[in-house]
């Protein structure tokens, strides 16, 4: 792991990693067991991502922890799935605090259990003049939603004349966005070897390298982590351009 680890140039790094978490269910189906303890192994792989981002000082990763699709799970999952919600933040505050990071959330929490509502907002608050990095939790977040709430605050402030539709550019877009104050994803990385984005930041990765992985989540390691950052490394960002373009403006 540490060779791995070698390999990354501290000067290449992404600004932003997001994770779609996914074949905690296949995982645990795998070893005869049920749904819910693939759930709870997974607290291990979370660690595991977020300690790497810390340690190469990636400064934001957003993880895809509960989307507004999966409402639509069996009522015990999502029962399970907010009580571990829970005690995750209940045992990991005094972690994050010392580490130096940030939780930041995006999404309508709103609709969560009060008592995930209410430490989910006390995390934050115990953390919010932290310098380290941002872990930014995706919570009752679809894409889709979001940029649809976008679009209808943009027409309020259209119709209220406090905005012109000549005015609204990309920043101006981005600026009613969840994501507001957070750079777009550099890299995002799926687990479970699904290929499909499943309503996760669309507007976000529009530049965004793909990495889809042939792991199941509980699996993931750091090393996984720095293997990815290392592919990551490994290509071209052009962003519409040639590549001797890309090369000129090194030059």
């Amino acid at each position: 792991m540490e060779d791995i680890k070698q390999l990354i140039d501290k000067k290449k790094l992404p600004k932003h990693v997001a994770i779609i978490m996914d074949g905690n269910g296949r995982w645990a189906t795998s070893q005869g067991k049920e749904r819910t303890f693939g759930h709870k192994s997974a607290i291990q792989a979370v660690r595991n991502a977020v300690n790497a981002c810390n340690e190469i000082e990636i400064p934001y990763l957003t993880l895809y922890t509960f989307s507004t699709e999966n409402w639509n799970r069996p009522e015990e999952e999502v029962s399970a799935l907010m009580n571990l919600l829970f005690e995750t933040l209940l045992n990991e505050a005094d972690d994050l605090y010392s580490k130096g990071l940030r939780l930041k959330v995006i999404g309508d929490i709103s609709a969560m259990p009060k008592m995930v509502y209410d430490q989910l907002n006390h995390v934050m608050e115990i953390t919010k003049d932290n310098k380290g990095g941002t872990l930014i939790l995706a919570l009752n977040y679809g894409s889709q939603a979001e940029i649809l709430n976008a679009v209808k605050n943009i027409a309020k402030e259209v119709k209220n004349t406090n905005l012109q539709p000549e005015n609204i550019t990309k920043d101006v877009f981005e600026s009613f966005l969840y994501t507001k104050d957070i750079p777009p994803v550099d890299l995002m990385i799926r687990t479970s070897g699904e290929v499909r984005i499943s309503n996760f930041l669309l507007w976000q990765i529009a530049y965004a390298e793909l990495q889809f992985l042939d792991i199941l989540w509980p699996d993931f390691t750091r090393e996984e982590f720095f293997k990815a950052i290392v592919r990551y490394q490994n290509k071209e960002r052009r962003y519409g351009k040639t590549s001797d373009q890309i090369k000129a403006d090194k030059a």
